[in-house]
């Protein structure tokens, strides 16, 4: 085999991973190579005679496992984008073996007591607040992960945090099995009916993907799945694909995810036990804005019940109409969107094959650039000479108003069958100051349907609203201007963490970035003022249903976590106890159900955490009134203090210290309510 990359330092221009030479048998090598060289690092800052000091504990700490962290982020992001048999078999494999690496670090005790010395002593008062606060959250993640307990204790959670990561890699796998393999042939004419032209060429180029070229197909592609509910005028078919979307997960055979979650649940309740939780809810939102259940479940019931009666609202509009399409039984799930697409046209004359024409997916990646720029002064520079790790991913040199290199960002927009479904952003390298100035890598990774022959993407306005919402994310992780790597970027707490992306989306929307980007597809005209007009008009459509759907995910999550004895037992039987419970629709589906949730289920980030969308739109809602009540909405000094104090600050304070440096108050959920129409 040639020289693994890994095994030697990297020359491509901005220390990009040189994915033209990466194999996926590199991978292992580099794991076992760089999980040796950092034990040895932790075990020389442990051992060494010296005492305790910031610089060769917390220093020594940060620096530590560079090699690894550096072969792990180019694994990960490969694994979510390119994945194959191969790599998932490595990642099935390496999931415990880091697990169990990490483990052995947090679980030390040796360690901890070298970082309360920092803490307790004479240097303490000398240090900069950065370096208390990452001594701090240094400290705070040894104890959190149960170096104070003791040898038997850390021993059978070595054990448990093995086995959960083993658990949340097949769960991400299964889920991915299922998208994958899963495809709805439309063969006839009238399977076809109702959907626009752009979208039937789509339908068209996923079909040759798989082998036929002269037939239609649609994939499990969230974008693809809603644009179908909305279109199609074939009820029958509305409801077989989103039959085969909400059970990702549960088809029976290899692929099937109850049992996962069965002992993910268990296993996470006896780990928050052995730490002294009540919960794995109260252990995982104890580092949080939120801090405990019960402030999660104030906020969720503050907005269930306004939300279900938009909702009731709602589903009688649809029924009236669908009245009139001949229909007279009960609204179904699959109908819903189908039925509201009417409603938006016949009530603000908007509908989504109008609009999409204005939104190509090359001007809505140009107005996310210039929004960036009228704030935070970036500028975007396309690079083509840069090896990547797919064809249509594109690489982009990010400036400051100084012409000094910022970050370098990467955006992969279509679906692919080797891609996980969903959108999100991550890094192939992170920012940091320690030792030298390292600018980040960062990725945004959206599942957009690739239109055939080269044509453009024309985006939905909720496609575009989410390439807002991850470039939001991507610019937490650019302009992260922080010292320690445990601070950096998007290291901020679950519910903090969508501030920046949230309010992002804000901008899309305005006519002053509506006129400039927004162009018709064919003619180049800009949109009207008047569909501006009646876009804002629309600002609160739906949002009965579309609040409803997330927060029944939301409140699955935080009480499956609550109640893990009866979860763990029949988890799919507690989703639907729980529906019954808050009082769910039968109208409406859960935005994500258990089977194929893979926020709360393929890893922790956002385990009893999914409320975190709702609790950062309280932040965004009044954060973006702080632009509106100067009369601009890319007011300088009020960008300023965003950049400073949000979006380069990584974790360098507590998130309500953060917010307060911005706007001066915490704000109240009525921003969030008038946002969604539902006050």
């Amino acid at each position: 085999m040639p020289q693994n990359p890994f095994f030697e330092s990297w020359a491509t221009p901005f220390g990009m991973p040189p994915f033209d030479r990466i194999a996926t048998a590199h991978f292992m090598p580099a794991f076992e190579r760089s999980i040796t060289k950092h034990r040895a690092e932790i075990d020389a800052l442990r051992d060494t005679p010296a005492p305790a000091t910031f610089a060769n504990t917390i220093e020594a700490l940060e620096r530590a496992g560079m090699d690894l962290l550096q072969v792990n982020l180019v694994f990960r992001n490969l694994a979510s984008t390119e994945s194959n048999e191969a790599l998932r078999q490595v990642e099935r494999d390496i999931s415990p073996i880091l697990a169990r690496h990490r483990s052995a670090i947090y679980l030390d005790a040796r360690i901890l007591a070298r970082i309360e010395t920092v803490m307790n002593g004479p240097e303490w008062a000398s240090l900069t607040p950065e370096q208390k606060r990452v001594t701090e959250r240094i400290h705070k993640g040894f104890v959190r992960a149960g170096a104070r307990l003791s040898d038997v204790e850390r021993a059978r959670l070595t054990e448990i945090t093995a086995r959960l990561a083993t658990l949340g890699t097949q769960f991400a796998q299964n889920v991915l099995k299922d998208e994958s393999d899963y495809v709805l042939w439309l063969e006839a004419d009238a399977d076809l009916a109702g959907l626009p032209d752009d979208f039937r060429e789509t339908a068209a180029a996923l079909a040759a993907t798989r082998g036929r070229a002269e037939s239609h197909a649609m994939s499990l592609s969230r974008g693809t799945v809603e644009s179908f509910l909305i279109h199609s005028t074939r009820a029958d078919l509305r409801e077989t694909l989103l039959n085969a979307f909400l059970a990702r997960g549960e088809n029976g055979g290899d692929s099937d995810n109850r049992a996962v979650i069965s002992e993910t649940i268990a296993l996470r309740h006896e780990r928050a036990r052995l730490l002294g939780y009540e919960s794995y809810a109260h252990y995982k939102l104890d580092d949080t804005m939120a801090q405990t259940p019960e402030a999660v479940r104030g906020l969720l019931d503050r907005v269930w019940e306004p939300a279900r009666a938009a909702a009731r609202r709602e589903r009688d509009r649809l029924a009236d109409i669908a009245r009139q399409d001949g229909q007279n039984g009960p609204i179904r799930k699959a109908d819903w969107r189908h039925y509201a697409e009417k409603i938006r046209h016949t009530d603000y004359a908007i509908d989504d094959a109008e609009l999409r024409p204005y939104f190509p997916l090359s001007r809505m990646i140009e107005a996310a650039f210039h929004v960036a720029q009228r704030l935070f002064g970036l500028t975007f520079a396309e690079r083509t000479d840069l090896p990547l790790y797919a064809p249509d991913v594109r690489a982009y040199e990010v400036t400051d108003s100084a012409g000094r290199h910022v970050a370098l960002f990467l955006g992969d927009y279509y679906a692919r069958p080797s891609k996980r479904s969903g959108a999100w952003m991550s890094a192939f390298r992170v920012q940091q100051n320690m030792d030298a100035v390292v600018r980040p890598i960062i990725v945004n990774v959206l599942n957009i349907a690739k239109p055939a022959g080269g044509e453009e993407a024309l985006l939905s306005i909720d496609e575009a609203r989410t390439l807002f919402h991850e470039f939001g994310h991507a610019l937490h992780g650019m302009l992260s201007n922080v010292t320690y790597p445990a601070l950096s970027g998007t290291s901020v707490s679950t519910d903090f963490v969508e501030l920046p992306s949230q309010l992002y989306e804000h901008w899309l929307l305005q006519p002053q970035v509506l006129r400039l980007y927004a162009k018709h597809i064919e003619t180049g005209q800009p949109i009207p003022d008047e569909l501006i007009a009646r876009l804002k008009a629309a600002r609160g459509f739906n949002q009965g249903f579309a609040t409803v759907e997330y927060c029944a995910s939301a409140f699955v999550d935080l009480d499956m976590h609550l109640a893990a004895a009866t979860a763990s037992g029949d988890p799919l039987g507690f989703e639907r106890d729980e529906l019954d419970k808050i009082g769910m629709p039968d109208e409406i589906a859960m935005r994500h159900r258990s089977p194929h949730f893979t926020h709360v289920f393929s890893g922790e980030g956002y385990a009893s955490g999914y409320y975190s969308y709702l609790w950062s739109e309280v932040l965004d809602a009044d954060a973006f009134s702080a632009f509106e009540e100067t009369g601009d909405i890319f007011d300088s000094q009020t960008a300023k203090r965003l950049h400073d104090f949000v979006y380069a600050a990584g974790n360098l304070r507590d998130p309500k210290d953060a917010y307060l440096a911005f706007r001066g108050k915490l704000p109240g959920v009525e921003a969030l309510l008038d946002k969604r129409g539902l006050a």
